[in-house]
């Protein structure tokens, strides 16, 4: 015995329980030979007042116990009854009770009756799960009520004797070693020490203490209790007390014990569903989930499990289509999300994990897959025509050469619809598959496929927030003739790659280009289409050729309205702040002049040709979102060449140290002039601390570059109408050195238009004292800019046919790839683009 039996022993002892099942032991007469200390509490009768009395004399209907009741017959011919009836306590009045009595044959032949009682406000001690003898109690035998309780013929009770020197003096037939019962420990005249270990020692101890108090021990499932120790698939309970005589000296102790399988498999399976609950769905991961399922599977219910899953749900779509409607006649693929087996390396499967699986359509397997109900063949006949099809060959062949002998197939469904299958098969255990097995299966199943389920639905999300987020990046971003360009992107998740953080490249009029950076506070799909937001505005409004501070401050307009727009009821924010924070910077490569603004953003690095690395002194504006403009802009000179590096607070945050050490982290990454722009950035995201990022974590490079005279003519005039004329031949004779000559007429044409509208339209008047900029820029196509000290903008519409004026713009839209104005320092611009053709010269 176990020492925490003794350890419950020596607490009884010390506060014997008040109630429980009382029990007597009567001989063949029905005379009371054994009475209990619990009895005695029940009826008040003492040991000394009922030992060698007639147990009737309790009852208040009477009767004879031998022969006189049917009680009495079924003892005869069952060996047992249970039932209810009404005995007499000491102080006369009724007690209703339940009774159980059951036979018992000693190896001498002699008959024996082991009868407990239970009052019937409580429910019998027989009838609740674990052991069915609990503490003895006062028993008679009553006259069976109309409807007596079925109990079976030989109930697996164990009763051995001991004497007051706790040696074995009697045993039961189930408790025979005749029987295949206990070995030598419980068999007559051995003692209790006959039992190897410190267990015999323990339950040695605790009988003498018995002897001496009378309290009851009840094991739960003590070897030392067990009727039949050979037996591994057995377990049982038991209990120990003691029998008192007419004078109250105890007669011994006896030791009751009986079958609990039934209730330890019970427990079984809710330890393995509490493990499941533990093991399965640990991840949002379909495969990961159908391993999981099977993991468990083996060896506890099975020794070889599958999981095979529709590939459509694999790939986080729809599951397929219910069997009889649109499209639900067709047989899903599946493939092999979970493969577990007691062989090393599931030698039983024909498919590998993440193999597609194919079955006959005539089998059993698809048959389970296409209309959702569960199968069982607790012995698996592996010939054609059963589970199998009859051109299943291989599998059959799987089924012979590893003794595959009972199958189970579930289906995996969630909200109406099949997820998959899921195959249970036992080899090596000779037991089949029954019922209960099939209802664990469908239970551990349906807890998987709750999380398949989920799964599939986040695999679907994440996959659209990933698509969302891939189309609001930039796919190609490129400079242009301004720059060269590099960059990376690392989510904080890594696995789920969606954040709130991008960058763009856009490219303005004049071979200029925009370089954006921002970081929306937060994660997710809420964050990326936040950012598409954003990303959708600051193409708006680079395309009007806003200066940095004025984007910023209309962008900051943008957010707040958006934040607005998502408030709740009372202007309570439905979520989030939509807090975020920005950089803006304009590169001319021209002027090779580049203006910035920030809004709560890390300032840019500026690496010069010779590796040094510099953060040029920005003011810092505050975060979008917050209603806090005006913002300032700064304009630096970057000599050709340079590395302009825009980053997120990702790069450098660190939670061990400040933002400074960051900041010499990275510039020590950047301060490497022999490297390329794609190394530089591997060295930057490379510094970085070991682990996945606390941040979102952006960087963009751009290595400067310079349009020179060869590239660029400019040219200043009065605002006089008689330069019209010399501006034409200017810029005919300056195509011809580009070998551009193709392009002489419309560009001739487009001349005189803008410069006459700056002269005519500049400020109303023609005014000799006024200059007009002319300037060709050949890039990547041909850009004419005129330019006047007017801040009017040009507006095109269609003339009708009795207007005078207005078509001098509508043919330069006609002759042009694209035209538009924007905002200088001392007026306005206008810009017309024409597509290259293929002529002469070098390449800018």
């Amino acid at each position: 015995m176990s020492s925490t039996t003794g350890t419950a022993a020596s607490e009884a002892h010390e506060a014997p329980a008040p109630g429980g099942a009382a029990t007597a032991l009567l001989d063949a007469e029905g005379t009371v030979a054994g009475w209990s200390q619990a009895a005695q509490r029940l009826v008040g009768y003492s040991a000394a007042e009922m030992v060698g009395r007639p147990a009737r004399t309790l009852l208040l209907l009477g009767g004879d116990v031998r022969g006189e009741n049917p009680a009495a017959e079924q003892l005869a011919h069952r060996g047992c009854w249970s039932g209810p009836a009404r005995i007499r306590h000491r102080d006369g009045r009724g007690i209703d009770v339940h009774l159980t009595a059951q036979s018992l044959a000693g190896r001498n032949g002699r008959s024996q009756w082991l009868v407990s009682a239970t009052e019937t406000s409580s429910p019998p001690s027989w009838a609740a799960p674990g052991p069915a003898v609990a503490e003895p109690s006062a028993v008679v035998v009553a006259e069976p009520p109309p409807v007596a309780v079925e109990i079976p013929r030989r109930l697996p009770i164990g009763v051995a004797m001991h004497g007051t020197q706790v040696r074995c003096i009697w045993v039961n037939d189930i408790q025979s070693v005749d029987n295949g019962g206990v070995p030598p420990p419980h068999s007559p005249g051995s003692p209790p020490h006959a039992v190897a270990g410190a267990e015999a020692e323990s339950l040695e101890a605790v009988m003498h203490r018995m002897l001496e108090s009378g309290d009851l021990v009840i094991n739960g499932g003590d070897p030392a209790f067990s009727p039949d120790r050979a037996r591994q698939d057995s377990p049982t309970a038991g209990s120990l007390f003691r029998l008192d005589d007419a004078q109250g000296r105890a007669l011994g102790v006896c030791a009751v014990s009986t079958d609990d399988a039934d209730a330890r498999r019970a427990q079984d399976r809710l330890r393995i569903l509490d493990e499941a609950g533990k093991r399965i769905g640990t991840t949002l991961d379909v495969m990961r989930t159908g391993q999981e399922l099977a993991d468990l599977a083996v060896p506890t219910l099975a020794d070889y499990a599958t999981v095979d899953l529709a590939e459509s749900v694999l790939l986080g779509g729809e599951p397929p289509a219910r069997p009889g409607s649109e499209g639900g006649d067709r047989t899903p693929a599946v493939r092999r999300a979970g493969l577990a087996s007691i062989r090393p390396g599931a030698p039983e499967s024909l498919f590998a994990r993440g193999d597609p699986v194919s079955a006959p359509q005539a089998s059993t397997f698809t048959g389970v897959l296409r209309s959702g109900r569960a199968y069982l063949e607790p012995v698996l006949n592996a010939s054609p025509g059963t589970w199998l099809d009859h051109n299943d060959a291989a599998r059959a062949a799987k089924v012979r050469e590893h003794r595959m002998h009972s199958l189970m197939l579930v289906p995996i469904s969630a909200r109406g619809a099949v997820l998959g299958v899921a195959t249970f098969i036992r080899t090596r255990d000779p037991r089949p598959f029954d019922e209960d097995d099939l209802l664990l299966a469908e239970e551990l199943v349906r807890r998987a496929a709750t999380s398949v389920d989920q799964a599939r639905q986040y695999a679907r999300e994440h996959s659209a927030a990933l698509a969302l987020q891939r189309h609001l990046l930039p796919r190609h971003p490129t400079g242009g003739a301004a720059a060269d360009v590099a960059w990376r992107y690392l989510p904080a998740d890594s696995h789920h790659g969606v954040g709130g953080d991008w960058f763009d490249v856009i490219p303005l009029s004049g071979a200029r280009v925009a370089l954006v950076v921002g970081d929306v506070v937060g994660h997710g799909i809420n964050a990326a289409a936040t950012m598409g937001q954003l990303r959708t505005a600051v193409h708006t409004l680079a395309d009007l050729d806003v200066p940095p501070d004025e984007l910023l401050a209309a962008l900051d307009k943008q957010v707040t309205h958006l934040a607005e727009a998502d408030a709740g009821p009372g202007g309570a924010p439905a979520g989030t702040t939509m807090t975020t924070t920005f950089l803006y910077a304009v590169y001319d490569p021209v002027t090779r002049l580049c203006t910035m603004a920030r809004a709560g953003h890390p300032p840019p690095a500026v690496v010069d040709a010779h590796g040094g690395v510099t953060f040029p002194d920005l003011p810092v504006g505050a975060p979008l979102g917050l209603g806090m403009a005006p913002f300032e802009s700064v304009t630096l000179e970057l000599p050709e060449g340079s590395v302009l590096a825009l980053y997120t607070d990702g790069l450098i945050e660190d939670r061990d140290h400040d933002i400074d050490f960051g900041m010499d982290r990275l510039g020590a990454a950047l301060a490497q002039p022999g490297l390329s722009l794609e190394e530089l950035c591997s060295s930057a995201v490379g510094s970085l601390p070991a682990g996945a990022p606390n941040d979102d974590v952006t960087l963009l490079l751009a290595r400067t570059r310079s349009l020179g005279p060869g590239h660029v003519a400019s040219w200043r005039f009065p605002g006089d109408a008689a330069v019209v004329g010399r501006a034409r031949s200017l810029v005919t004779r300056q195509l011809a050195r580009w070998g551009l000559e193709h392009l002489a007429e419309s560009t001739e044409l487009i001349v005189s238009e803008l410069v006459t509208n700056a002269i005519i339209h500049g400020d109303g008047k023609c005014d000799r004292d006024r200059t007009i900029g002319l300037r060709l820029i050949r890039h990547a196509v041909l850009t004419c800019e005129v330019s006047d000290t007017s801040h009017s903008h040009p507006l095109l519409h269609r003339p009708t046919a009795t207007d005078e004026h207005g078509r001098g713009l509508f043919l330069v839209s006609q002759l042009s790839r694209a035209w538009g104005a924007r905002h200088v320092p001392d007026g306005k611009l206008v810009w017309v683009d024409q597509q290259l053709t293929p002529g002469p010269g070098p390449a800018p």
